[in-house]
Order: structure tokens, then C-alpha cells, then sequence
């Protein structure tokens, strides 16, 4: 049982930490695993529970209102003025540049987020400034620096300036702004300059840029999440190095809960339901909107720092290790128990994960339920064992933790999938591994261009399998020569509806496995041969 829990002194958000004992056993909970240290330490389990407030929590947010000094803090402050006068007079020239050195603090970050870190529209937004860039085809993104204001009443950022010039921008901060449909679901949101009069009182101040963007939309898909929403919230915020608070409208906790891990990344801070959040929150720059690339990417020329897709599969890594070293334990330590009972034999406990199998490549089968099944997936199991893989079968659902789905796909060699959302964790990959998409007919280019390019440019090699008629569930549908089966670009001519309800929902594949063994023995020969290039460790 748990030494004690306490409650995080945040209005709207709780952060529940369970203390245990060293040696005590681990519960399988959605949380995340600090190390013990030393004898006798404690470990510290905990999960982030977000009840859609908002709040400013966090160093950032700091509550409007007077406090008495305490008495530890008046000590605190005496002994900080001693050490800095005795600096002061050892090394004076170290100590002033150290003072005045802003390192990630609000004046760099706000200046640092305004120009985008490249050359463009509001590439110099200056103090008291609003600008608005409406130049790309995907998304618009807007700067405002000075005194910012959230009132979400009004749906509002007020700028609250001296200067009597009315000026006002609108935006809609989602990244498929020509597709006019998901767009009218989008929350309009107003960035307008006010005068102090009417400007309305703070409540919360931060010292950092807030990020505005949306978890509306098509907010869902996976591929949707990832491709207009988490990469653009990377490529937009990354360079602020923690130091910004992520404002969210059409806000799910269910969305926190799932990329949280990741979002702990990029933000240091609680984020801010924009909606539900009646107090004024103030901040010295908000960026409202996000920057797009393209289909699942990032393009170094466009980024601060010259970040890519690489980068981001970085912090993904970065994300997930702790959890993923959490759950290996806990399955380790779980087979060790019912060997103990006597229903595991010693020989089937699993080993560590990395020294698994490795004479024999992992490949993972990504399973889909509805449409576009693999028919005869257990043979296409098979046939991949046969041809020497170690075969795992993966069924994501919406229920799917994402964390086991990335520690599945980092530790494979190669993926095998159809085309679909599910095909964007070719991202959980590493470099240098094959990812084999099947292509039913009629998804040529849409498998190539949201998959197959991306996943090419992360460095993966990337085989797309196109099935013949013969492969296609519409081969017993439509009679021998039917444009459905032999014109699939013509029949996309009569519109996506059209599309959609022929290849993208009725229709499932069988696998031509003499055909497709071809395309796995030259996977297993390209990663036969990098194995072979890669220099053994010293032992």
C-alpha cells in the first residue's frame, strides 16, 4: 500500500504522487517511474490528471494576489544576498553578465518565437505589435507581443496598448485551413488591441509565450493527430525550449492523457483549456497557430534551429523511455512471479527486451478490424516467419496505450501495415529499418504521399507493396475489366465520396503470398546485410 499521496495545490489540475516502499511490488497505472537512489529510497510513482480548468500552474503562472513573507523565505532571501555579494566581489564581471542574461526567460523566448527563427511575413514583430501571417496555403499564424491578455469570454487575446489605432485580427488556429468544412467546426478566436481602460484585469501573469492552437478538427485519426497537431506544435515550439504555455481550444482530456508524455516535452507548464478557463491569464507574446511542412514532416530550412523529422523521432524517444523501461520491468518481474507458482517454465520467461531473438529480425504486423483487413493475415504471419523473422501482430484500438505501440515499433526491424491512419507509426521506427505499406487499389497516390514520401525522408526504407485486382475483396464484387478494378484513377475522378466508399471502406485484401514472400526475402537480405555492416560491440 501506498506511504501516502498528496495532492499538487493547483485549483484545476491534480497531480497525484503514491510513494511506496523499495522493494514493495509495482502496479500497472498509467504513470510515469522515477528512479530510487540509494539504500532505503523511496520511488516515486505518479500520473497527471487534467480536470480541463486550465490553469497557469506551474513557475509560469503566478495567481495575482499579496503574500506574507515567511519566515524560511526571509532566511532564504538573506542567505542568496550574501552568496551574491561575495560573487560580486570574487568575479564581478561573471556575476553581471550572469545577472543580465535572460537564458530561455521571457524576453528571448518572446523574441525568438516572433521572427520564427526564419525569414517571412512577422519575421520582426516588435513590442506593442500585432501581425498576422496568412501567406501559406495550409494554416495562418499570428504574433502579438506586448501586454496580452486571455479573455475567454470574448473569445479574445487583448493587446493592451497606449496606442489608439483600432486593429484586429481573427483566426481559426488549425492547420487545414483550405478545407473549409473541418475549418467551420474550428473556434474563432480575435487578437485586438485595446486601451488599459478596457482592458480586462489580470488574474494569472506568466513570464513565458503562450502557444493558441486547436485538438479539434479531425482530431481522432491518428494520422491527424500527429500530422496536424503534434509535428506542427513541435516545429512552432520546440526552439522555446520548454519556456511557453500551450492555450487549447476544443480541449479533450482524453488527448493530455494520450500525449502528455510527449506535450511534457515541449511545455514545462500545465496547459490552459482556453474555453473552460474564465480567468485572465497574461503573457508577454502569443502565437496563435501553428506552422505546417507538409504530410508528417519537418523541414530543416524552415525550422529555427534547423530541426527535422529526426529531431522529432528524438523526442519521441525521449518521450517514452522511462515508461517503456517501467513496463519491461513490470512484465519481467510479472513472468518471475507465476514461474514462482509454477504456470511459466524458467525456459519461456522473457528476456530483456533488446537481446530478444537476435539472430532473427522483428517484424510487426499492424492488424486492422473493419476495412482493408488483411484476409489471410495468418498466413502472411507465417510466411514471414518462414522467411526468418521474429513475427509480432499488433491490433491498436483507441483504448491502446501509445507507449506500448512505439516500444513494439522501436524494437522491430520492419513494419507491415495497410494503408491507413495506423501507417503513421511508421514514425515510432528507427532509421535504417523497412517499412512495407500494402496498397489496395485506388490509394495510390494518398499511400504515397501522406506514407510513403515521409517515411522515406525519416530515413526508412520504404516498400509499397500495390496489390493486383486479383488481391482485392472488389475482385468478387465487380466483374473481370470493371473501371473499379482496372481504372481506379478514373473512377476517382467522380469525387472523394466516390473513393471513399469504394476502395476506402469496402474493401479488404488477400494476399498473393508467393508475390508478397518476394518483397519480404529482400527485407530480411537488406537487414541481413546491415547487421553485418554494423560493427560489434566490444564486450
Amino acid at each position: 500500500m501506498p506511504l501516502s499521496q498528496r495532492m499538487a495545490p493547483y485549483p484545476d489540475h491534480q497531480t497525484l504522487f503514491v510513494l511506496f516502499r523499495k522493494g514493495e511490488p509495482e502496479q500497472e497505472v498509467a504513470c510515469k517511474v522515477s528512479q530510487a537512489k540509494g539504500a532505503g529510497a523511496r520511488r516515486v510513482m505518479y500520473y497527471y490528471q487534467d480536470y480541463g480548468g486550465g490553469g497557469g500552474g506551474g513557475k509560469s503562472g503566478k495567481t495575482v494576489q499579496s503574500r506574507a513573507l515567511s519566515l524560511r523565505r526571509i532566511l532564504a532571501m538573506l542567505l542568496l544576498s550574501l552568496l551574491c555579494v561575495g560573487t560580486l566581489f570574487v568575479a564581478p564581471v561573471s556575476f553581471l553578465s550572469f545577472v543580465h542574461t535572460d537564458d530561455g526567460g521571457a524576453e528571448a523566448a518572446a523574441a525568438t518565437a516572433a521572427r520564427g527563427g526564419v525569414s517571412g511575413p512577422c519575421s520582426a514583430v516588435g513590442n506593442d505589435s500585432l501581425c498576422c501571417d496568412r501567406s501559406s496555403e495550409r494554416a495562418d499564424i499570428c504574433f502579438a507581443r506586448g501586454d496580452l491578455r486571455m479573455h475567454s469570454a470574448s473569445a479574445s487575446f487583448q493587446l493592451v496598448s497606449g496606442n489608439s489605432t483600432a486593429e484586429e485580427e481573427r483566426i481559426r488556429p488549425y492547420t487545414r485551413k483550405w478545407e473549409a468544412n473541418v475549418m467551420a467546426t474550428i473556434d474563432e478566436v480575435r487578437l485586438r488591441r485595446v486601451s488599459p481602460g478596457d482592458a480586462a484585469r489580470c488574474d494569472v501573469r506568466h513570464d513565458v509565450p503562450a502557444v493558441l492552437f486547436s485538438t479539434g478538427g479531425y482530431t481522432g485519426n491518428v494520422y491527424h493527430e500527429f500530422n496536424d497537431g503534434i509535428l506542427p506544435l513541435f516545429v512552432t515550439a520546440n526552439h522555446l525550449r520548454r519556456r511557453v504555455v500551450f492555450v487549447i481550444l476544443e480541449y479533450h482530456d482524453w488527448w493530455i492523457t494520450k500525449y502528455g508524455d510527449v506535450v511534457s516535452l515541449l511545455s514545462a507548464f500545465p496547459p490552459i483549456d482556453f474555453t473552460a478557463d474564465r480567468r485572465v491569464h497574461c503573457f508577454p507574446e502569443v502565437i496563435a497557430g501553428l506552422r505546417i511542412h507538409g504530410e508528417l514532416t519537418v523541414d530543416p530550412a524552415k525550422t529555427p534551429e534547423g530541426k527535422s523529422i529526426g529531431d522529432f523521432r528524438r523526442l519521441l524517444d525521449d518521450a517514452y523511455r522511462g515508461r517503456i523501461e517501467f513496463l519491461d520491468r513490470l512484465e519481467r518481474r510479472t513472468a518471475r512471479k507465476r514461474h514462482r507458482r509454477g504456470t511459466v517454465p524458467r525456459a519461456q520467461l522473457p528476456p530483456p527486451r533488446h537481446t530478444s531473438h537476435q539472430d532473427r529480425p522483428r517484424l510487426v504486423i499492424v492488424s486492422r478490424t473493419g476495412s482493408r483487413v488483411i484476409e489471410n493475415e495468418a498466413d502472411v504471419a507465417a510466411l514471414a516467419a518462414d522467411v526468418g523473422f521474429d513475427v509480432r501482430v499488433v491490433r491498436p484500438d483507441r483504448t491502446t496505450e501509445l507507449c506500448k505501440i512505439y516500444r513494439e515499433l522501436n524494437a522491430s526491424d520492419a513494419m507491415v501495415g495497410v494503408h491507413g491512419a495506423a501507417m503513421t507509426h511508421f514514425l515510432f521506427m528507427r532509421p535504417g529499418k523497412v517499412f512495407i505499406q500494402v496498397v489496395p487499389l485506388g490509394t495510390d497516390w494518398a499511400a504515397g504521399a501522406y506514407y510513403g514520401e515521409p517515411a522515406a525522408r525519416l530515413g526508412l526504407r520504404y516498400v509499397g507493396y500495390k496489390i493486383l485486382p486479383e488481391e482485392s475483396s472488389l475482385s468478387r464484387e465487380y466483374p473481370t475489366g470493371d473501371p473499379v478494378l482496372t481504372d481506379p484513377a478514373g473512377v476517382a475522378q467522380r469525387g472523394w465520396d466516390v473513393t471513399k466508399k469504394v476502395y476506402l471502406d469496402r474493401q479488404n485484401v488477400r494476399l498473393d503470398l508467393a508475390r508478397f514472400r518476394e518483397e519480404l526475402v529482400r527485407a530480411h537480405q537488406y537487414l541481413a546485410a546491415g547487421r553485418q555492416r554494423r560493427p560489434r560491440a566490444s564486450v
